[in-house]
């Protein structure tokens, strides 16, 4: 009997050993090491491009997240908002689920009430009351990816409002509740 415990408690002590070891190498402390988020985002309506580390794996970064908030901007009216932190982190999360690290096609960030309500009488897509004048939503695409293909890795995340617009060529995500619909205008 005492055979066995030792048997068993030689092999115990040396999964130990090499657990240790390889969570203390390198490689093992790379791979518990948060990484740093990045965002490459090309504003299709202006022609802006911007590449920004927006988490450097234990903090946001102020810098990048004002040049997120840039290129977000309402740019029909010139004006900045903060935009919700989340919102990058959903696209982050979505670029990996989809296996890319191809620029989002950024189409709509920010927009100020007086813009949301102009973009209302041309679309009855357009909400009265959109994420988007809070500076919580983005309508986008990514260059080479199906439309449908993000549309369902959006769904999965479960991370907020998802929505599918295949005549206009964009999805819509949002850090609101999680909810999702399909507009075919």
């Amino acid at each position: 009997m005492d055979k066995i415990d030792m048997h068993r408690r030689k092999w115990f002590i040396l999964g130990g050993a090499f657990l240790g070891s390889v969570l203390l190498s390198p490689l093992g402390l790379a791979a518990s090491r948060p990484k740093p988020r990045i965002l490459e985002i090309n504003h299709t309506p202006t022609g802006e491009f911007i590449k920004t580390e927006f988490f450097d794996g234990r903090k946001y970064n102020k810098k990048g997240l004002s040049r997120l908030n840039y290129i977000f901007r309402d740019f029909r009216a010139n004006k900045l908002k903060s935009i919700d932190s989340q919102l990058f982190n959903q696209l982050y999360r979505l670029q990996n689920l989809l296996g890319t690290n191809k620029p989002i096609q950024l189409i709509s960030g920010y927009r100020t009430k007086k813009t949301n309500n102009l973009l209302r009488k041309s679309s009855s897509a357009v909400a009265i009351n959109s994420f988007h004048t809070l500076g919580r939503a983005v309508d986008f695409y990514i260059e080479g990816i199906p439309l449908n293909k993000i549309y369902k890795a959006a769904l999965r995340m479960r991370a907020g409002g998802v929505g599918y617009y295949p005549k206009s060529h964009f999805i819509h995500i949002d850090t609101g509740p999680v909810r999702n619909w399909s507009s075919y205008q």
